[in-house]
This record gives structure tokens, C-alpha cells and sequence, in this order.
């Protein structure tokens, strides 16, 4: 486990420092975050829930940009965050300002509940990862629709690490799964395997986007790796976040 420590933090390092680029203000652009409201891992005495540099490092590349986000989850209020994400070894750029950031801690602490959340409200939606989703946002039906509103009504779909089992049953206007012939990534078999978890999850993200008829893209486990294909963006593991949020960015800039 430590090696593995070792490995994520160098290449997490290299994944999330600040970006050189300075962005030019983005006006009246709004963007909804859903993460997950589930805390425990499966049958094992673990805590689990969002992992928070999937969440942070997007959030401020988008914020920053004068984004206006708006944070969701299925139950409502105060969203779990996977402990081992607070670990000193997983700290990025943006958990580091999270820290100290009470605005956001306390927009974490009382999220919307999904099913009060419109898609006419947004131009985007964004799934951050940690373990919680496979649990919770990947059955569940109110995120499926909204998925479908959002893809239906011509607008970005994003995603990273396992972000992307919130596509599990999310279709198209015609019940065929959005990732059916589209390029995605997300969580590897072989990153699951090293953090001990496989025979934990009820599914493995890698299998189910491939079950889905996606054209599944991966890179060297642990290092970046961002897809899109149209309205779908998605990335592969937590190195991924912070490119998913310039990502998403760049494409609200050409429909700004």
C-alpha cells in the first residue's frame, strides 16, 4: 500500500498543480455538480463517499472562471467524503484551498436534493467519483433522467474517475445508453485491483462502461487521461479531475 501511495502522489502531483493558464471570466454560465450521499463500502468496515480532489480541483477551475455551481445529491444536505481522500498523500492544489475555504465547506455541508434540481437551469452537469456513486447515483433513476435531460437538450455531460457508473442506466430519447459507440474512460480494472477493492465494489467501472457499448480509452493506470466525444467528457481516475475541469471549461467557452 505504501508504494501505491507513493505512485498516486507523484502522479497526482503532476496531474493537479495550477494551471499556467489565466481565464477570462465566463458570465451567466451555470454549472450543477452531483455527488454522491453514500458513505459506506460495501460489506467491509470502511467509510467511503466523494473523493474530494475529484471534487475541489474541477470546482475551482470552474468557479474561478465565474462559473455558478450548484451542488446536488440524492439525499440532500451534508455530502460524505471518503476519509482516505483527506490522507495527506492525495492532497492537491485545490484540497489545499478547500481547506480553509468555509463557503464551500458549508455549500458541502447543505446540498440541494437531487430531485428538486432542473435541468432547464443549467448549461452542464458534473459527476465527481470516489467510491459512494457505485452505490447510490449509479441506480439511481432521478440522476438517470437528468443525465438524459441534459444529453437530450444538447448540453455537457461530465464525469471522472467513477463518475461515470452514473451512465449505468442513463439513455437517449431513443433507450439506447449514451456511452453506446462513444469514447469514455473512467477507473481501470488494474486501479481498482491495486487499492484492494475489487472483489469490494458490486461492478467494476471499466466493465460496466464497456458492457454499455462504450469505446473504452485508458491510459497507464494513475496517470491523466481525459476523453470527449461530443457532449460526453469524462476521466479516468483523480490525476484526471482537474484536466476534466479545464475540459468542460474549454467546451463552455465555445458555447459561450
Amino acid at each position: 500500500m505504501k508504494k501505491l501511495i507513493v505512485i498516486f502522489t507523484i502522479a497526482l502531483t503532476a496531474a493537479t498543480g495550477l494551471s499556467a493558464q489565466v481565464h477570462k471570466k465566463i458570465k451567466n454560465k451555470k454549472v450543477l455538480f452531483v455527488v454522491t450521499s453514500h458513505d459506506k463500502m460495501g460489506e467491509i468496515d470502511r467509510k467511503t463517499g466523494l473523493w474530494l480532489g475529484e471534487f475541489t480541483d474541477p470546482y475551482y477551475v470552474l468557479a474561478d472562471a465565474g462559473i455558478e455551481i450548484t451542488i446536488a445529491s440524492p439525499k440532500g444536505g451534508q455530502a460524505p467524503v471518503d476519509p482516505f481522500s483527506l490522507d495527506s498523500s492525495f492532497v492537491t492544489a485545490g484540497t489545499k484551498r478547500y481547506d480553509s475555504d468555509k463557503s464551500l465547506q458549508a455549500k458541502l455541508a447543505k446540498t440541494a436534493k437531487l430531485s428538486t434540481v432542473k435541468e432547464k437551469d443549467f448549461d452542464a452537469v458534473f459527476y465527481p467519483g470516489g467510491h459512494g456513486p457505485i452505490w447510490d447515483l449509479a441506480e439511481d433513476k432521478t440522476s438517470a433522467s437528468l443525465i438524459q435531460k441534459f444529453y437530450t437538450s444538447d448540453k455537457l455531460i461530465a464525469f471522472v474517475c467513477h463518475g461515470p457508473v452514473a451512465l449505468k442506466n442513463a439513455v437517449d430519447k431513443n433507450g439506447t445508453p449514451i456511452v453506446k459507440g462513444k469514447k469514455v474512460t473512467g477507473f481501470t480494472n488494474g486501479e481498482e485491483d491495486a487499492v484492494q477493492l475489487t472483489k469490494v465494489v458490486p461492478f467494476l467501472t471499466e466493465d460496466l462502461l464497456k458492457s454499455l457499448g462504450g469505446k473504452y480509452e485508458k491510459a497507464a493506470d494513475w496517470a491523466p487521461n481525459v476523453v470527449q466525444d461530443g457532449l460526453l467528457i469524462t476521466g479516468q481516475n483523480p490525476q484526471s479531475a482537474q484536466l476534466v475541469g479545464e475540459k468542460l471549461l474549454e467546451a463552455l467557452r465555445k458555447r459561450h
